[in-house]
């Protein structure tokens, strides 16, 4: 089976159907639909052996994110990759655990097989210079919600964004606007931007609605994927504890309704839980959790589409930088404190 079966098959010329299993530029949707699907009634394997050495491409992109099991990584990776593979792209992922060492190896083994681009959420900055590089010698890289690795965060540095400092202050005027004085926000390392950027919302509607700052309680998980049970026991059991918790939407929050229901205590007659990020478990917990939600998808595909970009060296005027939106979902898990 030859590219020139699927052409005559398609109905269209070898050099569409060429641009249309290469991902490259000016294939109509109709006909990169004709081909693939005259490829795959033929059984037709591209040799990208042979593509790579005649294109100098891989046709892989590699993606690393701290966790691949965490359901927001999950769907971001799933919309990226769904992009990608309509462009003629293998995605390749990587978890990190947020453990530099890892990541280094990850960032080795990307370089080592000849990635064409890359999409990764660093953990931290240890490795900026790792990715600097990697970006000097030719590969195009994306940020996934991380802070920018050049110096003086380079607008040049293309990256998506989520407005997590937004989203945040949102949660915490809607609790204080119910009559919430005590609130504790738990969150995954505070040196990641979407953490440390949920914090500064966090205290600046405090600081906004004149409350006392003491009472803006933090409590910090080693990773979003961490069980905070034993830290919300603590919470819940101290003098002065919250009325109202905010909780990123994976482990974290399972660990404060574990908490809860280990101590009788009410959702949301005796505790309002609000979750940061829409998750499965926020939607289907009885009652439904009210959340912070950013679509997760669009996350994805427009990591993916900075990278085309790149990677068709059609930049120009293009995007660099994508900010995306945080709505708040009310549901019924918050309510006015008990007297």
């Amino acid at each position: 089976m030859t590219i020139r079966d699927v052409a005559r098959a398609a109905g269209v010329s070898l050099s569409s159907v060429s641009r249309a299993l290469n991902g490259g530029k000016n294939v109509s949707a109709r006909v990169a639909r004709d081909v693939a699907e005259a490829a795959d009634r033929l059984g037709y394997q591209p040799d990208f052996l042979a593509r790579g050495l005649r294109t100098r491409t891989t046709g892989m992109v590699g993606c690393l994110v701290s966790d691949v099991a965490n359901p927001l990584n999950a769907t971001i990776v799933k919309a990226a990759e769904a992009r990608l593979r309509e462009a003629g792209h293998l995605l390749v992922v990587a978890g990190t655990a947020n453990d530099p060492a890892r990541e280094r190896a990850a960032a080795a083994q990307f370089r080592g097989r000849r990635m064409d681009g890359m999409l990764v959420a660093p953990g931290s900055s240890a490795n900026a210079e790792v990715w600097r590089e990697i970006a000097a010698a030719g590969t195009p890289v994306v940020i996934l919600d991380r802070d920018p690795l050049y110096e003086g965060n380079d607008a040049r540095w293309p990256a998506v964004m989520v407005d997590h400092r937004a989203g945040a202050k949102a949660a915490t005027r809607y609790l204080t606007g119910l009559g919430h004085r005590r609130i504790a926000l738990l969150t995954a390392d505070a040196r990641m931007r979407p953490s440390r950027e949920r914090i500064a919302g966090f205290r600046e509607a405090f600081a906004e609605a004149g409350l006392d700052s003491q009472n803006a309680q933090l409590c910090i998980q080693k990773s979003p994927m961490d069980f905070a049970q034993a830290d919300t026991l603590a919470l819940l059991c101290s003098e002065a504890r919250p009325t109202a918790i905010i909780a990123l939407g994976t482990r974290i929050l399972a660990g404060v309704l574990r908490a809860a229901r280990d101590l009788g205590l009410s959702v949301p007659r005796d505790l309002s839980v609000l979750s940061v990020g829409d998750t499965d478990l926020a939607a289907a917990y009885t009652p439904p959790i009210t959340a912070l939600r950013w679509s997760l998808d669009d996350v994805g595909r427009a990591a993916a589409e900075l990278l085309l970009q790149r990677l068709s060296g059609d930049v120009g005027d293009a995007q660099s930088r994508a900010l995306l939106p945080v709505d708040l979902v009310l549901r019924e898990s918050c309510a006015a404190p008990a007297a």
